[in-house]
């Protein structure tokens, strides 16, 4: 080799260590531009060295590297091969086959440099038959004992979804490594075969062979959908004996797995631990807590990433946005919407959905009107969106008259469609309606109604008193009745005071959730309100004697972008006094407005002065009377409650939209109710 080559082929390799990068590509070029002044353009060797040094460069090489090999003359295999290679490490899966083919068409034969890396492009462009074809050859050029072909193999059949092969192949390795066990894991769990994966797993680890982080985060999300906490706890042990708790995305992982188990305790102690966070970590537990029906603590995580200077990215304003529907918090849900270029909720269906959502849940229909027509992709979970939005904000007929618009734009309505449709239907009481949609997802849609739908047709037949319609409704059922389905039917008993079916039903809500204290409790409101005081008293004493704790109402309301709490009887608050004496002024205007407590919601047989005095401490009341002392006339007052709201205070509330002059949005975990000047939007149907 000459002393210009040797010069040359030094300068290449620095390139190829990462040694003396400055310049770029631009240097490359010139020692390229050498090359061919001293007349060493055609040297495969060299050439191969510049190819390596642009793909090991920069991904935005590919048309340079293009250019260099088609000005070869006699391009060799190794010239060949690292194109191949090149390509497909920079994710150019179409040009790397497209070499591979001319290569074929020059007469070389791929090597056991060349198959792993063709085996990985047909995997990524799921090119089965072209990868068959490969899989013949590498037995007819004798590489079938190869460990990275034979890997290669099975992370092909796996990607392509051919579990059957890729397990034959994996059998057939020698000395399996990592890469094949997670690609067999992998393939397992992209077809929903998750116990497969885990054995997989377990097989690995019994192999001695130690997993990367990928893997863990592979078998993780498995164990997660197979709902297996005490396998993904044993892998969280495995995680902390081989010290790579520390390992970022394992970490991260494990928060994902704890947050979707319901158990943020151990979320939050994994969090807490780790020594790095990225926007993923923080990600999953703010998504973690608003899925799990805490809001709050999802909007404290989202202030505490803030002040890390983090930037939201779309997965993070999604859980924001939902911890902000929760809470009816609109203030902040404008505030999130605007950490973030508008562009991309109109652009991306999961953030426009979100927002839609958050601003139907807070009673602002026109904003999320306004959202979902500025959409540019506007698929069915986005139309579901707004029809559920609409439904729920009492404009029913406008849900009904959307959906008709669904197939003219070519859309199918799904499942969820339903639901949002069968919801706005049991909101206002439309019985003849929700029937026909209910039977039409069969017959017409040819969708088969699952347990939610049922769900809402015994809520609404219960609430209108067709009490023996929904109950045989629930006996037909090709699926076995939840709690839920039993509850609504319940629920409906409560209102049409049928203490014979609620009793009946009681009874299998007691043997399906033996430690739910709302069954308990909705059977003593029943016994109350017929004066059976006995009965109730002894509901109650079984209760205490179980351990069985009503869970206590709760009422959210946002002011000034901050969420006040209120409990029933609360008095923590810092305005108690003055929000206390604002509902003995309320009291008085209600009394001479002609109202009368309905105490027949009060659980107690006691006097029936008693009696108000409980009912005007429930939760949703302490949090309008605090907004009525701290905000103006023109203020949109929003609660949310955990609980339903009784009967008296919904009538309540509706006088006090009249007296006050103010417009009142209360949500609880049933129904959505629009209170404007003495009125209510569900029309007192709930």
């Amino acid at each position: 080799m000459t002393p210009n080559a040797l010069e040359i082929k030094k300068i290449l390799l620095l390139f190829q260590d990462g040694v003396g990068l400055g310049g770029g590509l631009n240097r490359l070029k010139h020692v390229h531009a050498r090359l061919i002044r001293i007349g060493l353009d055609q040297d495969n060797y060299l050439l191969n060295l510049i190819l390596k040094s642009c793909f090991n460069h920069s991904a935005n090489t590919t048309h340079y590297t293009r250019l260099i090999f088609d000005q070869t003359h006699q391009p060799n295999m190794y010239l060949y091969n690292t194109m191949i290679r090149g390509l497909v490490s920079h994710d150019h899966f179409d040009q790397s086959i497209e070499f591979y083919h001319l290569m074929r068409k020059e007469g070389f034969l791929p090597n056991h440099f060349t198959f792993p890396f063709v085996l990985k492009a047909c995997g990524r462009l799921s090119d089965y038959q072209l990868g068959v074809k490969l899989h013949t050859l590498v037995v007819k050029a004798g590489f079938v004992w190869n460990v990275f072909v034979k890997t290669g193999l099975v992370c092909l059949y796996a990607k392509c979804g051919y579990l059957e092969s890729a397990r034959k192949v994996f059998d057939e390795i020698p000395e399996k490594n990592v890469v094949s066990c997670t690609a067999l894991i992998s393939g397992y769990i992209d077809v929903g075969r998750f116990g497969e994966a885990v054995a997989v797993f377990v097989e690995l680890l019994e192999m001695g062979l130690r997993p990367d982080s990928y893997t863990f985060v592979r078998v993780l999300s498995a164990v997660t959908q197979l709902g297996d906490l005490d396998t993904g706890e044993w892998i969280h042990r495995y995680v902390v004996d081989a010290s790579m708790g520390r390992n970022v995305f394992i970490g991260t992982a494990l928060v994902d797995m704890y947050a979707k188990f319901g158990n943020m305790d151990r979320a939050r102690s994994v969090f807490e631990r780790m020594p790095e966070k990225d926007i993923v970590s923080w990600s999953a537990m703010i998504q973690g807590y608003a899925s799990n029906g805490l809001p709050k603590e999802a909007l404290d995580q989202f202030y505490c990433m803030q002040r890390e200077n983090l930037r939201p990215d779309r997965y993070t304003m999604v859980g924001v946005l939902s911890a902000c529907a929760k809470l009816g918090a609109l203030e902040l849900g404008d505030w999130a919407r605007s950490l973030m270029e508008e562009n991309e909720f109109l652009t991306n269906p999961v953030l426009g959905t979100a927002l839609i959502d958050m601003y139907g849940k807070c009673g602002k229909m026109a904003s999320a009107w306004g959202v979902f027509q500025g959409m540019k992709d506007r698929d069915v979970v986005v139309w579901n969106a707004v029809i559920s939005s609409l439904a729920m904000n009492g404009h029913v007929k406008s849900a009904f008259c959307l959906f008709g618009q669904l197939e003219k734009f070519g859309i199918c309505p799904n499942e969820s469609t339903f639901l949002g449709l069968l919801c706005g239907c049991t909101h206002a009481g439309l019985v003849r309606d929700g029937r026909k949609y209910f039977n039409s997802m069969k017959q017409t849609y040819s969708l088969t109604p699952a347990i939610e739908h049922y769900g809402c047709m015994v809520d609404l037949l219960g609430r209108a008193g067709l009490l023996d319609e929904a109950h045989k409704l629930i006996k037909s059922m090709p699926m076995e009745a939840n709690a839920i389905v039993w509850g609504a039917l319940l629920g409906g008993c409560r209102v049409h005071r049928n203490s014979q079916l609620a009793e009946i039903v009681l009874e299998r809500l007691i043997e399906l959730e033996p430690w739910n204290a709302s069954n308990y409790v909705l059977l003593s409101n029943l016994y109350s309100v017929n004066l059976r005081w006995g009965d109730a008293e002894k509901i109650r004493s079984g209760m205490i004697e179980r351990g069985i704790r009503k869970t206590p109402g709760c009422s959210w309301i946002e002011v000034d972008g901050v969420v006040n709490e209120f409990l029933v009887g609360d008095k923590s608050h810092p305005l108690s006094n003055k929000i206390y004496a604002k509902l003995d002024e309320l009291s008085k205007e209600l009394k001479a407005a002609g109202f009368i407590p309905t105490t027949e919601f009060v659980l107690f047989d006691i006097e029936e002065e008693e009696k108000e005095h409980f009912l005007g401490c429930h939760s949703e009341k302490l949090a309008i009377a605090f907004a009525l002392i701290c905000t103006t006339p023109d203020y949109v007052i929003r609660v949310v409650k955990n609980l339903r709201v009784c009967g008296d205070c919904h009538a309540a509330i509706k006088l006090i939209s009249k007296i006050t002059g103010r417009e009142i949005i209360v949500r609880d975990n049933n129904r959505f109710h629009s209170f404007i000047d003495g009125s209510c939007s569900c029309n007192d149907y709930w």
